[in-house]
């Protein structure tokens, strides 16, 4: 790997993103995303994106945290990655379509951009697989036996983290998510303190990302999202989708359209109730540049 590396900073929903194209995987990105992240002493950004070849797609993405664990899914990096792919020239879409191979699926990306790829805030509707709600395929570690986790939730599965009694709902979207329902406004819930305990609560295996929700009206709903290996974020596309699922199937909302508001912004999900999820939101172009890692404390 050279010293100098030269990259692009995107954001999707305020989702940020340090993205880089590299023909191969070198075992030193993990803990080189965790110093491009610092906000401090590197680029800054809530994880790192890797553009490569794809045997199987148009381009392949892997996606690394924060902390310098991969992601399995990412709907904001998604849609980020195909700016940055599309902006390089990496590319050629075929009626403003193209695929991306993630660590779980292949993803669809349609561009909602007419004739100018170059849009500053260049809009697009990813597709992001079916969700799961088997506790195994979450991954949940709850007893065996109880089925579908939608149907155990219907009284919802109870955690206590400190004071606050919940229950959560659960929704595997590439990644795994606890879904909480409250009537409160999300920003008075106290998630820098309680995110961090959530994630790592035993009953997740693979940790968790934890997303407090409240219901504005039938197709429109509030979020707020922790994501492992991150902490809060201003928005996860994926915690959308399951945000959006978990309140479709317990009848919180009505579907197939959901607004989803986010700090970051507005992200607009699309479910029929059993097919792929459809998640829509811009990705924007920062900045470009280049970094010696030599220099990153």
């Amino acid at each position: 790997m050279s010293n100098n590396i030269n990259f692009s900073k995107l954001q999707a929903t305020g989702n940020d993103f340090v993205v880089f194209y590299t023909s191969e995987f070198d075992k030193s990105y993990p803990a080189l995303a965790v110093k491009l992240c610092n906000r401090h002493f590197g680029v800054g950004a809530d994880g790192v994106l890797l553009a490569m070849p794809s045997a199987k797609a148009d381009i392949r993405m892997v996606v690394l945290n924060a902390d310098g664990s991969e992601a399995q899914a990412c709907g904001n990096g998604i849609r980020a990655l195909a700016r940055f792919a599309i902006d390089k020239g990496l590319v050629t879409t075929v009626d403003n379509m193209l695929t991306i191979e993630t660590k779980t699926c292949v993803s669809t990306v349609k561009l909602n951009c007419g004739k100018d790829m170059k849009e500053k805030n260049l809009a697009m509707e990813v597709s992001m697989g079916k969700p799961f709600l088997n506790p195994a395929n979450i991954p949940v570690d709850v007893n065996k036996g109880l089925g579908e986790v939608i149907n155990l939730l219907t009284a919802k599965y109870p955690v206590s983290v400190e004071e606050i009694q919940m229950g959560l709902a659960f929704v595997g979207m590439g990644n795994p998510h606890a879904v909480y329902f409250q009537d409160d406004p999300v920003c008075d819930f106290p998630l820098s303190r309680i995110g961090s305990q959530v994630e790592i609560l035993p009953l997740f295996p693979q940790k968790v990302n934890f997303e407090v929700v409240r219901i504005v009206n039938e197709k429109e709903i509030d979020v707020r999202i922790w994501e492992r290996g991150v902490g809060e974020t201003l928005a996860c596309g994926s915690g959308a989708c399951a945000a959006a699922v978990a309140a479709i199937l317990l009848d919180k909302v009505q579907g197939p359209n959901l607004k989803v508001n986010v700090l970051g912004g507005t992200l607009n999900i699309r479910w029929d109730g059993e097919g792929e999820v459809f998640l829509s939101g811009p990705a924007t172009f920062v900045f470009d540049g280049t970094i010696d890692i030599n220099n990153l404390s």
